[in-house]
């Protein structure tokens, strides 16, 4: 792997090929130092630590009332202007799909499971020994020769692990991770209804329109036209979908695993007035071995504005789960076709709630301009 030169493996694996990546601090206002190269073992979560430190900022311990979780992360700071500093870090744990690692005051030792769902006999895997401080490669493994040291930082390692909640290891495939069900704060059903102006729903807690047939319905007010925005948003541009209103008219879009935007574009213009459902419907029709295949129908009420074939994801959206956001679309934008500026607000109209039914009954039969009414009439 080109791109990783010139460390060995790649990512999922525990070497520095999978975990090493290049970090550029660029601070014109706070440090005279230009284009150099600092050696300080450091990781990800050293990034906002270092961030509260130039700002001079103290991390709140609490938030709305809520303690916070102490940060794991030391500051980079020092090291901007000394090259010879001394790093604030001294461990960093690893842990992926069963394979693990620990990095001990340039020590670090390394080992690789194989991800076979039930595999186990984590025990018998073989620790290998590096001195990272003059072997950052990786190239002479010393565990036959220090085995003291090896115990020393497998130790470490059940500490740290223990500390950050790493077990129980799981050595499932990520397919198998991101294709089992997880469990659920409500019961499971066939109609789920979302606000706006509300926090974003958790992947793992939201509806599944994974390999189904899906139709999500907004019930909107539009005074005049010139209403434009994200009424629904699920997921990134590295897989998701969303429901939106650009140069007055009804867009949808589907990123597939991020390598395959799929746009389906409203005929006519968005009507104005009241209670008005704006909608999106897949018929799933088929299979394919990476992904459910049918048609994706754009409607106005009970109107057909906009017809195309796509394909949709068979897993989750995201490894840690993504938003589903109404009314706007935090974070990274599922296309950059949406309109406005982050987060891509709905503007021009209200949105009186979002409705995703995953019954598999066909959009005409689900009857959506009742069912809106009904709604209604409860609040």
């Amino acid at each position: 792997m080109a791109f990783n030169t010139p460390f060995k493996m790649w990512k999922r694996y525990e070497f520095n090929g999978g975990t090493a990546d290049p970090c550029i601090i660029s601070w014109p206002a706070g440090t005279t130092v230009r284009g150099e190269i600092r050696d300080q073992y450091h990781h990800a979560i050293d990034i906002v630590p270092t961030i509260l430190d130039v700002l001079g900022v103290e991390a709140p311990e609490t938030i709305k009332g809520h303690t916070q979780t102490p940060f794991d992360g030391v500051s980079m700071r020092d090291s901007l202007d000394d090259a010879s500093a001394s790093s604030a870090r001294r461990t960093q744990f690893y842990s992926m799909l069963g394979s693990r690692s620990i990095w001990h005051d340039g020590w670090k030792a390394v080992t690789t499971h194989p991800t076979l769902a039930g595999w186990g006999h984590y025990n018998d895997d073989e620790w290998e020994l590096y001195h990272t401080d003059v072997d950052r490669a990786e190239l002479n493994n010393l565990a036959s020769e220090q085995p003291d040291k090896v115990r020393e930082l497998v130790n470490i390692w059940f500490s740290e692990a223990g500390a950050n909640g790493a077990f129980p290891l799981d050595d499932r495939s990520p397919v198998e991770i991101l294709t089992t069900p997880r469990p659920q704060l409500t019961a499971l059903r066939n109609r789920y209804v979302y606000l706006p102006d509300t926090a974003p729903v958790s992947e793992w807690q939201a509806v599944n329109t994974g390999n189904r047939s899906f139709v999500i319905g907004a019930l909107v007010d539009i005074p005049a036209p010139g209403a434009e925005g994200v009424l629904f948003a699920m997921g990134a541009r590295f897989g998701g979908h969303a429901l939106y209103i650009k140069n007055n008219r009804l867009h949808y879009v589907n990123s597939f695993v991020g390598a395959l935007e799929q746009k389906i574009v409203g005929t006519e213009d968005i009507p104005t007035g009241e209670n008005l459902i704006l909608s999106a419907s897949f018929e799933k029709d088929g299979m394919e071995p990476d992904s459910a295949v049918g048609t994706l129908t754009l409607y106005h009420g009970d109107r057909k504005v906009g017809e195309g074939r796509i394909k949709t994801q068979l897993g989750a959206f995201a490894v840690a789960g993504a938003g589903l956001y109404v009314g706007r679309h935090g974070g990274e934008p599922v296309t950059d076709d949406y309109p406005g500026q982050p987060p891509y607000p709905f503007t021009g109209g209200t949105i009186n709630r979002v409705a995703v039914d995953v019954s598999g009954e066909p959009y005409v039969d689900l009857d959506l301009e009742r069912e809106a009414a009904l709604m209604l009439m409860r609040e």
